[in-house]
């Protein structure tokens, strides 16, 4: 029986008050904080997806577009994208909130990448995805050019056989 869910199913939130533990002397959040918290919220959405162990195979660039200052309410959104034999890419996007003055802004959006693995500690394969939003279509649609960028940046796949990312650049000419 070959498994696909939904990206629904492995929706993940959570939400964190930024504490003065949790600030840079400019009162922001520190970055390695907003890390931490958006791989545990990734990892879970994963484990959701999976209904295994996930190990953290790689984090694509975090931009901070917008300071989450000291008192603030932060609130991560996770779900897988889209799965590949034995990993998955989950987006992540991360809003704060400063509740007494009535403003929410987002600050974050992420790629991270999960392996499950059984038992033994070994990878091991995951159910497809499903998409059916049109948001969930577009992320599903580009997660190959994405995996195939990360592949090539880490050296596991040279850039000639990145047919994915090959058709964008014979598009632009």
């Amino acid at each position: 029986m070959h498994l696909i869910k939904k990206p629904a199913e492995s929706l993940t939130t959570m939400t964190e008050l930024v504490l003065p533990n949790d600030t840079n002397g400019l009162n922001n959040l520190m970055g390695g904080r907003l890390m931490y918290w958006m791989d545990i919220v990734s990892a879970i959405a994963a484990q959701k997806h999976s209904n295994r162990l996930v190990v953290t195979a790689s984090v694509d660039n975090i931009t901070f577009a917008e300071p989450i200052g000291l008192g603030n309410v932060l609130t991560l959104r996770a779900h897988v994208t889209r799965a590949f034999s034995t990993s998955m890419e989950v987006y992540i996007e991360a809003w704060a909130e400063d509740i007494p003055n009535g403003r929410k802004v987002s600050t974050n959006k992420a790629f991270f990448t999960f392996v499950a693995l059984d038992k033994e500690g070994k990878p091991t394969q995951v159910p497809e995805v499903s998409p059916e939003t049109t948001e969930e279509k577009a992320l599903f649609d580009s997660a190959l050019r994405r995996r195939q960028l990360r592949l090539i940046l880490a050296g596991r796949m040279k850039p000639n056989d990145a047919a994915e990312l090959k058709a964008i650049f014979d598009q632009a000419k």
